[in-house]
């Protein structure tokens, strides 16, 4: 077999992985609604659905419960697992992500930031909630753009490499968890508790209005990498590389990182901290299609996505009638399934 026919041949086997992929998202859909609605009328779920019906309880339960929580997983999902993609190949570090760059901490610092100073934390009903959710995510949103303002800054004033601006990353991320923590000593218990509540990461507050606003940040994005697929290709072949092939590396990985980081603190200020989705939808994507970026960036976006929507329908439905963080389930499982991960694509 020649290396034309092998390349074809390569080609349609990542296409039919992708396919594969999107296939098991969809059935993921359905699932969860199923498993959402254990005890109702299985048959008037689907019939609002296809019929788009909301004038029954179920219809509405669908369209204006179940579905937008739906929509917003694959959205988080995807676009967590894309910028770890990006990052890891900018940065040179399989372990560079929202989360390990200290983003997450970072907001979580801003909503805390909030909670205390800004008093949008309260106690109504007996229940612990957000009292103004715009400010939280406004506070959670500057101080994440603060990090990575402050990454790029230490990289440029010491000059260090791609590689290392990762290890910048953790110790901004320290700093800001020594904070959070310090104003968690002095919170009082309501504030305590919604600093808590904020920080598991939960998409139960979901709504289609910011499902359009998310989709909308998420598109362009998605479709800018895409188009910088080859540049993200030359990047990884080295900076050497790169710059023979007329990319200023330079340039290309400081935008890079402030598009992912914004795009991230968006989703992160929005809906708390949810860890480890930017790590393993990149590596399980790159395991199964390769680190060429035509591939890589639309597998990690289904798989990321499809990730997070599991990891929610788990989190709503294993411990019923409560509902559990998803933020919560993805720290707990995330980790060993990383480390596993890891041991499995690097073992001698």
């Amino acid at each position: 077999m020649g290396s034309k026919e092998k390349y074809l041949k390569s080609s349609k086997h990542r296409g039919l992985s992708i396919a594969a992929v999107v296939i098991v998202t969809i059935c993921t859909v359905f699932i969860t609604l199923a498993v959402g609605n254990i005890g109702e009328d299985l048959g008037e779920i689907f019939r609002a659905l296809f019929t788009f019906d909301k004038s029954t309880t179920e219809g509405r339960f669908v369209w204006l419960i179940d579905l937008p929580m739906i929509v917003i997983a694959l959205i988080v999902g995807a676009g967590l697992s894309l910028s770890g993609t990006v990052m890891q190949c900018i940065l040179k570090n399989p372990l560079a992500s929202p989360y390990t760059l200290g983003l997450s901490s970072a907001a979580a610092f801003g909503a805390a930031f909030a909670i205390i100073f800004l008093d949008s934390g309260n106690s109504a009903l007996g229940s612990i909630a957000i009292s103004n959710p715009y400010v939280t995510m406004a506070c959670a949103f500057l101080f994440s753009m603060i990090a990575t303002g402050a990454i790029l800054l230490m990289t440029e004033l010491t000059n260090v490499s791609a590689e290392t601006m990762v290890l910048s990353g953790i110790a901004i991320g320290a700093i800001f968890s020594a904070g959070l923590s310090l104003m968690q000593y002095f919170a009082d218990s309501v504030q305590l508790s919604a600093m808590v509540s904020w920080s598991f990461g939960d998409l139960n507050h979901s709504d289609w209005q910011w499902d359009f606003i998310m989709l909308g940040i998420l598109l362009p994005i998605a479709f800018y990498f895409f188009l910088k697929r080859w540049d993200l290709n030359s990047l990884d072949a080295g900076d050497d590389v790169a710059k023979g092939l007329g990319v200023n590396t330079e340039r290309f990985r400081t935008l890079s990182l402030l598009i992912t980081a914004f795009l991230s603190a968006m989703l992160v200020s929005r809906y708390g901290v949810i860890a480890f989705i930017g790590l393993i939808g990149p590596h399980i994507a790159r395991m199964i299609v390769g680190s060429d970026h035509r591939y890589l960036i639309p597998m990690s976006m289904v798989l990321g996505g499809c990730i997070l929507l599991i990891a929610n329908c788990v989190a709503a439905n294993i411990v019923r009638p409560m509902v559990l963080p998803v933020g919560l389930l993805t720290s707990l499982l995330g980790g060993p399934m990383f480390i596993y991960l890891l041991a499995r694509r690097y073992r001698r």
